[in-house]
């Protein structure tokens, strides 16, 4: 393994070598690779939710070669190495597991979790290096996406107390929030349609925290879904030598039902 690992990082390195590189290499930087980071890690979940293992070892060598891809122009700018990337991680592991490394107890998952959370606080104070006064939202990455973004902000909220007790009043607040949502249409002010809409997502997110849903992989797997079925719907219609246009919107309706039935039979 330790071979293994030794060969990426001398590929890397030749490759970014100045005088006999790989141009395309050359120019890359921490920014330029970012696009590239994300898809990389989108396709090893796509993997894994296909399971696919063939093709998730390979994405995870995709993925791991951003890695080394990162440090090895941190290296040369002399900011850090791979080997202190691994020690970091090493590092983190090991302190935020001293039930597993070291004499520490925890009875229950409650008090494993709340020490968890407790060390990364810890860490975040260490490395804010912003003027902003310390927040427990603070370090949640801008970029994730919104849902995955809104429920780690819920989250470090709920950790400290600001959450409902029980899911029946965040049934109540949601229909509340559509009530707006409609509300803000009958109005026509777009900007306030568009902050309802944002609110009434918000609070479906805690809905979806309270009932233990993971509401981006919810909404994925309800996405694949839509597209079964209207995948179906473009079938039939095929069949019967018939366009998505021209047909009535109670035609499609009527389709879609049928589309519910015959993949639920599947």
């Amino acid at each position: 393994m330790l071979k293994n690992t030794q060969n990426l990082l001398a590929i890397m390195a030749r490759l970014r070598q100045p005088e006999d590189g790989c141009a395309w290499d050359l120019k890359q930087d921490f920014t330029s690779l970012i696009p590239y980071l994300i898809e990389e890690a989108y396709e090893v979940v796509d993997a894994i939710e296909r399971n696919d293992l063939d093709d998730l070892r390979s994405e995870l060598g995709d993925l791991l070669l951003q890695v080394v891809f990162h440090s090895q122009i941190a290296e040369e700018r002399g900011h850090f190495t791979f080997e202190q990337v691994s020690e970091g991680i090493c590092d983190k592991l090991v302190r935020r597991h001293p039930h597993v490394f070291s004499d520490a107890v925890f009875e229950t998952d409650a008090e494993r979790h709340q020490a968890w959370e407790q060390e990364k606080a810890l860490e975040r104070q260490k490395k804010n290096k912003s003027a902003e006064p310390e927040s427990v939202l603070s370090g949640v990455a801008r970029n994730l996406p919104a849902l995955i973004e809104c429920e780690k902000i819920q989250d470090r909220a709920a950790n400290h107390g600001f959450d409902w007790p029980t899911v029946l009043p965040v049934f109540d607040k949601v229909l509340e929030e559509l009530d707006e949502v409609k509300e803000a249409w009958q109005s026509g002010d777009q900007a306030h349609i568009q902050e309802e809409i944002g609110d009434l997502l918000l609070v479906t997110v805690n809905l979806a925290r309270h009932l233990n849903v993971n509401a981006e992989v919810a909404l994925k797997e309800s996405t694949k879904k839509f597209s079964r079925r209207f995948q179906h719907i473009e079938q039939q219609l095929e069949v019967s030598g018939l366009n998505l246009k021209d047909c009535e919107l109670a035609e499609l309706d009527a389709l879609w039902d049928q589309a519910k039935l015959a993949l639920k039979k599947k």
